[in-house]
């Protein structure tokens, strides 16, 4: 067996942390939630079914599974090696450390899992008749993931917007499945997406804190590294009841699903004090956070077949 071969193992389990599986379904979900609704589906999934495309389905719930996250994911973790090397809750299930070797590797696999799939998304979008709107928001999609991380834009390190482009990343799959399938807009949809945005927000501003100490040692900033780590834990707190406060005026059971924001609410709460020395303390919360998710998740999944049943 020779070196190469040897080697690939290694690397394939680099991407696949460097991916973090456990994060996939943050933006698959939102993806298929939102074309299967949008598409006027309900509780039958064929392809009679309201402007319903079972490839589309498929092939965008693949792409927001995996390649999406590892592009969003990879082309973080090489650009900010530096950074992660200082930070010592890298190297597991929040954060691959990639080593150099892989750094090369990791680009490119950006780019052969994305591109075909992007392709086949825009020959979708114009096979549904939706080819404009869906190409557009797909771009800015795209554009948001490269634009966090990549030299020469770096929004995560432009407090405020980092926060804005985080929450892009998972809400922007929603709305594209919706452009996808080309529903009727309503103020009852604008309050749910602009309820999932901020979520998103409230979410990275968090996630944020725990990382204030590293992110200044490497000279990157953020929303936390500017305003501190007190004052983000608080901003988090209210932007996520704000979001519930934006359900509330979604159609029937949105506001029943407005429950969702309590628990994120409640975990960062035991850190509305916190100093940026004990910042990282924060950590605890944030792997709290990772599985509220599910729970979240599972809450969203029940509102949305009451959704299906009752239209």
């Amino acid at each position: 067996m020779n070196a190469s071969t040897a080697s690939r193992p290694s690397t394939l389990r680099a991407l696949f942390v460097s991916s973090r599986p456990i994060s996939w379904v943050n933006t698959a979900y939102p993806f298929g939630a939102a074309y299967l609704l949008g598409s006027g589906v309900g509780v039958s999934v064929d392809d009679s079914g309201g402007g319903f495309s079972l490839v589309a389905f498929l092939v965008g719930v693949v792409y927001f599974l995996v390649p999406y996250n590892l592009a969003m994911y990879g082309i973080n973790d090489v650009f900010d090696y530096e950074s992660d090397l200082r930070n010592p809750r890298k190297g597991g299930v929040e954060g691959a450390l990639l080593d150099k070797s892989v750094h090369r590797t990791t680009l490119w696999a950006v780019v052969v899992t994305n591109v075909p799939f992007l392709v086949a998304l825009v020959v979708l979008g114009a096979v549904s008749g939706n080819g404009p709107w869906s190409w557009l928001v797909l771009a800015i999609s795209v554009f948001a993931v490269i634009a966090y991380s990549a030299p020469g834009l770096r929004f995560k390190e432009k407090p405020f917007l980092d926060s804005l482009t985080s929450s892009t990343h998972f809400v922007s799959p929603a709305i594209y499945g919706l452009a996808l399938a080309g529903p009727h807009w309503t103020g009852q949809l604008v309050a749910v997406c602009i309820a999932f945005f901020l979520w998103g927000v409230a979410s990275h501003a968090f996630g944020a804190v725990q990382d204030v100490l590293a992110d200044r040692a490497g000279g990157i900033g953020s929303v936390a590294t500017v305003i501190g780590a007190r004052a983000t834990v608080r901003l988090a707190f209210v932007a996520y009841l704000v979001a519930g406060v934006a359900l509330l005026f979604s159609a029937f059971p949105g506001p029943i699903a407005a429950v969702v924001v309590i628990p994120y609410a409640l975990n960062v709460l035991p850190w509305w004090n916190i100093t940026d020395q004990g910042a990282e303390a924060a950590n605890a919360g944030w792997k709290r956070f990772l599985w509220i998710n599910y729970l979240a998740g599972f809450i969203v999944t029940m509102a949305l077949i009451a959704y299906a049943f009752t239209h």
